[in-house]
């Protein structure tokens, strides 16, 4: 049976906006805290930055070199940056919608104002015409424009004011069309506090609308407005040459912010005039403009969250990561030759990989630590404690992925600094970016050299592990220590070694040993057993990979699904996909682990891994999936995955329409899912191991009634 047909795929852009509306329902979702609801709204502005500075902008190029393709869904890129241009003004005006006529008046509720000048008592004035004017005013630089002095150039993602002015007293059309132009300054809050009341806060350039004209003296102001532009900010790094793979991202990122313009947002009321001057001079078409009903780019809200005081009750309740108690306050080495260790983070601490770390440094029979970093925190502990296993003669390897979009300035920076404290820094391999998360240390012992690892789905980055779902695991099985030691060889040499013995890579390695489990699964079935897989990742557009999985259901498989953002896979075809059930949480942290669990007549095999299910982690990256041999492991990750399955509260389903619908919970007892194993943590932790022992049932306590949902028949 083929499953070629372009009616079986969805658009991968398209699916992503479908994602980012999800994200969008939980600023408009009552049940969540006020300034969560805010957050939620800003961070659907940050991903649609990134969306147009690089995804959109992949498009463009296309039609720029006359691509003429299409996308497994039939579409080409001009049909696609239509139908995202339509569904993109569709999100932007609820976006605006949910922030005026819903956010902002409940903000009131709460005494919390956004304000404007013509809202300030007399003191308020006061105090910003001496802030405009001892901070703000020497810094602003106005940029008219006229024969003499061109169009200037706006940077990506700056706020900028347009204006029309004229001579002072002039009048008629010459006038009227004099063009100007001043930048926000970044350097500045754009959020201001304001005197007079605990949370009244105002944007900077409101204040600079006020006092503008004294910045061009002798003109009239006509016209004033915000507008903000989005570039192309993809990077095209040739890496053949990995001696100069540095210079080249330097010089990318130099080159970067005078990408093409690929998106202009403008205040509403903007007049024709001003309009059609940026229009031109940006070279954007009509279906490139965004007006907003409001203050331009949405992320100003995270910083006006942070300044609110005295409303903790209007956000997520504190917590505190748990640190199992099986390795707690333990020499790691210890516990780990004993047992595998498993850490689900941000319920359980990221402390103990930062330990793991800090103790291989210091451990006096610690020869060498071998280590991917693809993203890190911009005061990485796990950066210093590596500098210091070199300063104490330690070999220290470290592979730092400086393509790692949006971070390469940040890996930039911390490659020479590794480089300087004696560490040995390798950039991967051509071609490919370096995804896996792993970890090795080697270390010298009574019966010889034993290899200790920490493998995990998510990044070396203690600050997004406080956000973020990610599972890691601690170990030191022998088979494992030899392939990873491989692994470091092939990424830093020139071996590339003949098979491994129980952890898979990619390119191309993941998704030939899935579509291996995906065949026994379809064989059990034929053979009269039972076939289940249940698989959980942030996106799934493979396109080999939803033909496997669509051969599995019409072979009576079934396939579970959790999956985060784009899903290129359709439900609900008949005879195709008709036994394939797609869940989507979006909640409070950022759901990004990756599990590939298969029922293995009865066998239950469960693997974690660092690459989601698009061509690009599966063709195009070092990536790592890792199996879970160790039983009590293997279970309890199990155990949280139906959890997930079960959770009423943040799961969306994938209809046969393509549509997102929340679950009906009507007779149902609510399950957040987060909010269960923030409450459950300290036990399910604890459950690996009591005195060494493995328990046999999962104790749980919570406050919150579990009902678990049957599969929608």
């Amino acid at each position: 049976m083929s499953f070629d047909q372009a009616s079986y795929f969805n658009n991968r852009e398209l699916s992503w906006i479908e994602f980012n509306d999800r994200v969008l329902e939980e600023a408009r979702t009552k049940e969540n805290p006020l300034l969560e609801r805010l957050r939620f709204l800003g961070i659907t502005q940050s991903n649609l930055d990134e969306f147009f500075n690089i995804r959109v902008a992949s498009l463009h190029k296309m039609i720029s070199v006359d691509y003429q393709g299409t996308d497994p869904s039939g579409l080409t890129p001009s049909a696609q940056l239509k139908g995202i241009s339509e569904k993109t003004h569709e999100m932007v005006e609820k976006q605006y919608n949910t922030l005026t006529r819903s956010l902002l008046p409940k903000l009131e509720e709460h005494q919390i104002y956004l304000l404007t000048m013509a809202d300030l008592s007399s003191k308020q004035h006061e105090y910003l015409d001496e802030y405009f004017h001892q901070k703000l005013y020497p810094v602003l630089t106005p940029m008219a424009v006229d024969v003499s002095r061109p169009f200037p150039f706006i940077a990506n993602n700056t706020l900028n004011i347009a204006l029309r002015i004229s001579k002072a007293g002039t009048t008629g059309e010459k006038g009227e069309k004099s063009f100007a132009t001043v930048q926000v300054p970044d350097v500045f809050p754009r959020v201001l506090r304001l005197p007079g009341a605990d949370n009244a806060f105002i944007l900077q350039e409101e204040v600079i609308k006020h006092y503008i004209s004294e910045l061009f003296v002798g003109f009239d102001i006509r016209e004033t407005a915000c507008f903000r532009v989005i570039r192309d900010m993809d990077m095209d790094v040739a890496d053949e040459d990995a001696s100069d793979l540095m210079k080249e991202i330097e010089q990318q990122l130099k080159k970067r912010e005078r990408g093409k313009a690929m998106r202009l947002e403008i205040e509403a009321d903007m007049s024709k005039h001003l309009r059609r001057r940026l229009v031109k001079e940006l070279g954007l078409a009509e279906e490139d403009i965004y007006p907003v009903k409001g203050p331009i780019d949405l992320t100003f809200v995270s910083k006006l969250i942070k300044q609110v005081q005295g409303h903790d009750d209007l956000l997520y309740p504190a917590f505190e990561p748990y640190y199992p108690k099986a390795i707690r306050n333990k020499n790691l080495f210890t516990e780990i030759a004993k047992h595998d260790i498993f850490v689900d983070h941000p319920y359980d601490s990221f402390q103990p990989v930062v330990d793991f770390i800090k103790q291989s440094a210091e451990d006096e029979d610690v020869l060498a630590i071998k280590m991917t970093l693809y993203r890190v925190s911009s005061k990485s502990p796990i950066i210093t404690y590596l500098k210091k296993a070199a300063e104490n003669g330690k070999q220290v390897t470290v592979l730092v992925e400086l393509k790692a979009r949006f971070d390469e300035e940040n890996n930039v920076h911390w490659a020479q600094e590794l480089e300087k404290a004696g560490c040995h820094v390798i950039y991967g391999l051509v071609g490919l970016k370096t995804h896996c998360k792993l970890t090795l240390v080697v270390r010298r012992e009574e019966n010889g050299i034993r290899r200790y690892m920490h493998m995990a789905t998510g990044n070396y980055n203690d600050v997004t592990a406080r956000m973020y779902t990610d599972m890691g695991l601690f170990t030191a099985n022998q088979e494992m220590g030899i392939d990873a030691s491989n692994i470091f060889n092939m990424l830093s040499g020139f071996s590339e070694p003949p098979f491994f013995h129980k952890l898979v890579i990619s390119p191309e390695g993941i998704r030939n040993f899935l579509m291996e489990q995906i065949d026994e699964e379809i064989a059990n079935v034929k053979a009269g057993r039972k076939g289940h897989i249940q698989m959980k990742m942030n996106s799934l557009s493979d396109t080999k990979m939803i033909k496997k999985i669509y051969e599995a259901s019409a072979a009576g498989v079934r396939v579970d699904l959790l999956i985060r953002g784009i899903c290129n896979l359709r439900v609900g075809i008949p005879g195709v996909s008709e036994n394939v059930t797609v869940h989507s949480i979006v909640g409070r942290f950022l759901e990004h682990t990756r599990i590939y669990c298969f029922y293995a007549d009865g066998a239950e095999r469960v693997f974690l891994s660092s690459a989601d299910l698009m061509n690009r982690n599966l063709s195009r990256r070092v990536e790592l999936l890792f199996p879970i041999l160790q039983d009590n492991i293997r279970k309890q990750i199990i155990h949280i995955y139906h959890l997930m399955w079960a959770d009423n509260s943040k799961t969306r389903i994938l209809q046969a329409d393509d549509t997102w619908k929340r679950i009906d919970r009507r007779g149902l007892g609510n399950l957040d899912v987060q909010e269960y194993l923030l409450d459950n943590r300290v036990n399910i932790a604890d459950y690996l191991f009591e005195d060494d022992g493995v328990k046999k049932e999962l104790p749980v306590k919570s406050k919150r009634q579990f009902i678990p949902i049957r599969k929608p028949e």
